[in-house]
C-alpha cells in the first residue's frame, strides 16, 4: 500500500524508467510496453491503484482473496522485470546479494501461502460485516428462514473477542498512516522497492547529438571523448583535502562504477582508459551486460620486465596498449629510454595499436628524437590559469607527480602539464593522433574551459575521468567544443 501511496502523491511518477531499465530475460516485453504511450498510461494506472487496492484489501479484509491473487500477479511481474539472477539485477537497490531469492520473491511467496490457506483471510471488515444482521438480511433475503436464522445466530457473532479479532487491523492501519505522515514531513515520501524505484538515467534524452569518432589504429573507431580511469581506480588527486579520497571511494563503489559505464556507453563514449589491475572489473562488467566498450590499458615496463606487461595486456583482451605516462617520464629520467623503445616496438610487433604517454613534454620530445613512432600520443594538457598551479619559476623539466613538495609554491599533486605552450607546439609538429589527458587538471578547471583549450590547441581526443552525474554534461560539452574548434590551425588526426 505504501508503494501505491508514493506513486499517487507524485504526479510525475511513471513506471517507464523502471520498464526501460529491465534487464531480465523478458526485458524485451517490458521495453516494448515502455515504448508505447497508450500502454504506459494503463500500466501506470494499474500500478498506482492496483497497489493501493491490494494493500487496502489485505489491511481491511475486503475482497481479500481477490487482493491476494492480484498481489501475486503484480509481484510476479516485478520479479520477472528484475530477476535476482547473476548479470541481470545490477543497479537495482537491494538488501544484500541474492541468487534466486529477493525481497519481491519473499513477498510473493507470502501471498501464495495466504492463497493456499484461505481461511486466514476470513478476518476483517468483510468477514465482520458478514456476521451482522443487516448484512445477512441483505445478502440472504432470498434464502429460507431456517438458513437465515442459522447464519444470523452464528455462534460468537456478538462476542467481543470476535469483534476485536476482525478489527485488529485498526492499530496497524493507524500506525501505517502515522508513519506515512511522519515520513512525508521529514524527508518527503519515497520508495525504493517494487516498481517505485527509478534508475538514474542522468537525462540521456538531454544529449545534444553524437560524439564525433576518430581512429587510433585499432579495428573500430574511438569516441573523441574517452573515459578516464582514475576515478574507477580510486585515484582522486585530492591534494591536501584528506577526506576526499575516502568520500569518493564510498560513493564510487562497484555498482556505481557499472552504472557510470552503462551511462557512458549510452552517451556514445566507447573507449575506456585503465591500468592492468583494473581490467578484471571491466571484464566482469562487459560479460554481465554484453558490453562492447573498448579498453586502452596502461603498461609499465621496467628494465627487469619489458615485455611481460604487454603480454598480460594482450591476454586480457584489451584493444589498445599505452605505455603509461609516469613510466615514460621515470624511465627516461633514469636513463632507460631504450626500455621504452623496446616496449613500443614489441607492442607494434604484436599487431596492437601502440600509444606513448608522458606528463613531461621533455620526455615526449626525447622519444621523438630517439626515432620512436607510436600510433598515437597520450599527453597531459591543460592551461595554468587556475589557483593551485604553482609559479612558472618553480617548474623544471622532468618534474612530475613523483617529485612532490610540501611547499605551496612548488609541485604537490596540483599540476600535470608544466609547460602548456611547449606542449601545444609539440602537437603542431607531430603527424599522429594526440590524446590529451588531465585536461581539467584533476578537477581544478571547468569542462567548458578545459575541453575547449585542449581541442583548440591541437588535441584530437581527450581522456576525462568522470562520475555518473557528469557523463551527459561532459558528452554535450565535448560535442560543443569540437564543433567550436573545427577551424583550428592543426589538422584533425585520427
Amino acid at each position: 500500500m505504501y508503494e501505491g501511496v508514493v506513486k499517487l502523491m507524485d504526479p510525475a511518477w511513471t513506471a517507464q524508467d523502471y520498464l526501460l531499465n529491465s534487464r531480465g530475460f523478458l526485458s524485451g516485453m517490458f521495453h516494448w510496453m515502455a515504448s508505447n504511450s497508450a500502454i504506459m498510461e494503463i500500466v501506470d494506472f494499474l500500478n498506482v491503484w492496483g497497489l493501493i487496492f491490494i494493500g487496502l484489501g489485505l489491511f481491511l479484509g475486503v475482497f481479500a482473496r481477490l487482493a491476494v491473487y492480484s498481489g501475486i500477479l503484480l509481484l510476479l511481474f516485478y520479479y520477472l522485470a528484475y530477476p535476482p539472477f547473476m548479470g541481470y539485477n545490477f543497479g537495482v537497490p537491494q538488501e544484500g546479494h541474492y541468487l534466486f531469492v529477493d525481497k519481491t520473491f519473499i513477498e510473493l511467496i507470502s501471498l501464495v501461502v495466504l492463497a493456499l490457506f484461505p481461511a486466514s483471510l476470513d478476518i476483517g471488515l468483510w468477514s465482520l460485516a458478514g456476521k451482522t444482521k443487516l448484512w445477512n438480511r441483505f445478502m440472504f433475503r432470498t434464502r429460507d428462514n431456517a438458513t437465515q436464522t442459522s447464519l444470523i445466530s452464528n455462534k460468537g457473532a456478538g462476542n467481543r473477542r470476535e469483534i476485536l479479532k476482525h478489527l485488529a487491523f485498526l492499530p496497524f492501519m493507524g500506525g501505517f498512516a502515522w508513519a506515512c505522515a511522519s515520513q512525508r514531513k521529514q524527508v518527503s515520501l519515497d520508495g525504493i522497492t517494487g516498481s517505485t524505484i527509478t534508475l538514474n538515467s542522468q537525462q540521456i534524452s538531454d544529449l545534444e547529438g553524437e560524439i564525433p569518432m576518430g581512429n587510433l589504429g585499432g579495428k573500430k573507431p574511438v569516441s573523441r571523448l574517452i573515459l578516464g580511469g582514475n576515478l574507477i581506480q580510486h585515484n582522486s588527486h585530492a591534494r591536501d583535502l584528506i577526506y576526499v579520497n575516502s568520500l569518493f571511494k564510498a560513493y564510487n563503489n562497484e555498482r556505481k562504477i557499472f552504472e557510470t559505464l552503462i551511462l557512458a556507453e549510452e552517451a556514445g563514449i566507447n573507449t575506456l582508459n585503465i591500468n592492468i589491475r583494473t581490467y578484471p572489473l571491466i571484464a566482469r562488467y562487459k560479460k554481465m551486460f554484453g558490453s562492447h566498450l573498448q579498453t586502452m590499458v596502461c603498461v609499465a615496463p621496467s628494465r627487469e620486465d619489458i615485455f611481460g606487461p604487454v603480454d598480460q595486456a594482450i591476454d586480457q583482451g584489451n584493444e589498445y596498449i599505452l605505455i603509461q605516462g609516469a613510466t615514460v617520464d621515470k624511465r627516461i629520467y633514469e636513463g632507460d629510454i631504450d626500455v621504452i623503445a623496446k616496449c613500443l616496438d614489441y607492442i607494434k610487433k604484436k599487431g596492437m595499436p601502440a600509444g606513448l604517454g608522458a606528463h613531461t613534454i621533455q620526455a615526449m620530445y626525447d622519444c621523438v628524437n630517439a626515432g620512436m613512432e607510436p600510433d598515437f600520443y597520450y599527453k597531459t594538457f591543460h592551461h595554468d590559469k587556475y589557483w593551485s598551479a604553482h609559479p612558472m619559476e618553480n617548474r623544471h623539466p622532468y618534474l612530475w607527480s613523483a617529485n612532490q613538495s610540501d611547499d605551496h609554491n612548488e609541485l604537490h599533486n596540483n599540476m600535470w602539464c608544466l609547460f602548456p605552450d611547449k606542449t601545444a607546439e609539440f602537437f603542431k609538429n607531430v603527424r599522429k593522433p594526440v590524446v590529451a589527458f588531465k585536461v581539467l587538471a584533476a578537477g581544478a578547471i571547468r569542462p567548458e574551459d578545459g575541453f575547449q583549450y585542449a581541442f583548440d590547441n591541437g588535441a584530437d581526443f581527450i581522456s576525462v575521468g568522470m562520475f555518473d552525474f557528469q557523463v551527459v554534461a561532459n558528452a554535450n560539452q565535448a560535442i560543443r567544443s569540437i564543433e567550436k574548434a573545427k577551424n583550428r590551425s592543426r589538422p584533425w588526426y585520427g
